[in-house]
């Protein structure tokens, strides 16, 4: 499975992160303001480097070591733990002040490759000083200026070096080997699952990685002989312990582990109800192409009126991932947990699903009689044929007289109409539809 590498924006408050971040996502996203400590929730964006590389950035909150009134501190390095790369920035017009200094002693402890970006280079002061941030140690140095884009490209081209220099090791397992991701918000019971699983079970063997940011995976072999991998369980126990994550980073470490896994198991706090995070969190798996099973844990603690919460915030869950089997379980007493892999193993059935050509046409035909597609222009569209070309999950790719695009409610109609004769809930489906022209 392959792992997008996170890149942080770090530095003081008020040195240009978010104009940076705001340039290299293309979009404005992160709030831009003169005032130091604006930015107060960790944004994240994928920026597409060229046609191999593309990167998860993250911008975050200005690093103020041993002043963090507001804890944006704590979150700011569990980014720096998360990534891969830092890009520390640094205000080229006001030169290296001792709070540049005391940030980078901060971050050399996590012993990430860096950049030092020296923004706000299109000033005088920035273009006859920049020499003295050498002083740092942070070696590349980019003079750049992310209001006005210069240098921009260079830093880039610095950016597309690390990272492959750099890449985050994968764990040595037979790739035929499921591969389940324990995703969901801090603090709703990921790793107490996880531990519950491993110590219930007859094996478990753990791959001792070099540093804190190698994916340390888990593979559990159960009772009946089944084998999965439990991916980034190091990942789990450590981030399980940190309260109060912004959504968009929570999003965005479960997305690294969503990446490498065949399904992912979707942890809610069901006596907190569905949350936008959550949400979030659900859509990544979806648009990552991943199985889901979601568990709701602590289940126990609710009352009538929570259940009933729960189950209107349950539809919109469920709308984004196409109705998912779930569990209700509790953690802490590790009650009904034992549904939880026999939940697990039809999904990947589902999720590794094979068609023939012959069945694929005849659901098709079969759908496009029920329902017509609209009109273009007085032409309808018409469909020649039908192949899947891929499993895990079910790609087809479609021929037909013109293509459809992405949102349209036709394509929508066509997987919907698939997934419910083919039993697909909570795995996602692909539709290519190529245009071609009728043969005479």
């Amino acid at each position: 499975m392959p792992n997008t590498p996170i890149v942080a924006i770090v530095g003081r408050p008020n040195v240009g992160k978010s104009t940076l971040f705001n340039r290299l996502t293309g979009r404005r996203q992160a709030i831009v303001h003169d005032t130091p400590g604006v930015t107060r929730d960790r944004l994240s964006g994928r920026v597409e480097l060229d046609d191999e590389v593309t990167i998860e950035l993250v911008d975050t909150g200005g690093l103020v070591p041993e002043d963090d009134p507001l804890g944006l501190n704590q979150q700011v390095l569990l980014a720096v733990e998360e990534s891969d790369l830092l890009l520390f920035v640094v205000d080229g017009r006001d030169g290296l002040v001792p709070s540049d200094e005391s940030v980078w002693e901060t971050l050399r402890r996590f012993d990430r490759p860096a950049v030092l970006v020296v923004n706000k280079g299109d000033t005088k002061a920035a273009q006859n000083g920049y020499d003295e941030f050498y002083q740092l140690g942070v070696w590349p140095l980019v003079l750049i200026s992310a209001e006005h884009n210069t240098g921009v490209d260079e830093l880039l081209g610095h950016v597309v070096e690390l990272v492959a220099e750099n890449p985050r090791p994968a764990v040595d397992v037979a790739d035929d080997v499921p591969r389940l991701a324990i995703v969901g918000r801090p603090n709703v019971g990921k790793s107490s699952i996880v531990n519950r699983l491993l110590g219930s079970q007859r094996v478990l063997v753990s791959p001792q990685a070099g540093t804190t940011r190698d994916p340390i995976d888990s593979v559990l072999e159960t009772e009946d002989g089944s084998r999965y991998v439990l991916v980034d369980t190091a990942g789990i126990r450590r981030r399980s312990q940190v309260a109060d994550t912004p959504e968009d980073l929570a999003v965005m470490m479960a997305r690294r582990q969503i990446e490498r896994a065949d399904l992912a198991v979707l942890v809610i706090d069901a006596s907190a109800g569905v949350t936008s995070g959550d949400l979030g969190i659900a859509g990544a798996i979806w648009d990552g192409g991943r199985a889901v099973v979601v568990a709701l844990n602590k289940w126990d603690l609710l009352d009538e009126d929570k259940r009933k919460e729960l189950e209107e915030g349950w539809e919109r869950l469920s709308e984004i991932t196409r109705n998912p089997p779930r569990v209700n379980v509790s953690a802490l007493s590790g009650r009904r947990l034992d549904r939880l892999l026999p939940q697990v193993e039809p999904a990947l059935e589902r999720f590794r699903l094979e068609v023939s050509t012959s069945e694929l046409n005849r659901l098709l035909d079969q759908a496009v009689a029920r329902h017509h597609a609209p009109t273009l222009r007085g032409k309808p569209w018409n469909l020649f044929y039908s192949t899947q070309v891929a499993t895990g999950p079910p790609t087809f790719m479609l021929f037909a007289n013109r293509t459809l695009e992405r949102s349209d409610p036709y394509r929508r109609y066509l997987e919907n109409f698939l997934r419910s004769q083919l039993d697909l809930d909570g795995v996602p489906i692909r539709l290519v539809i190529r245009e071609r022209k009728r043969r005479s």
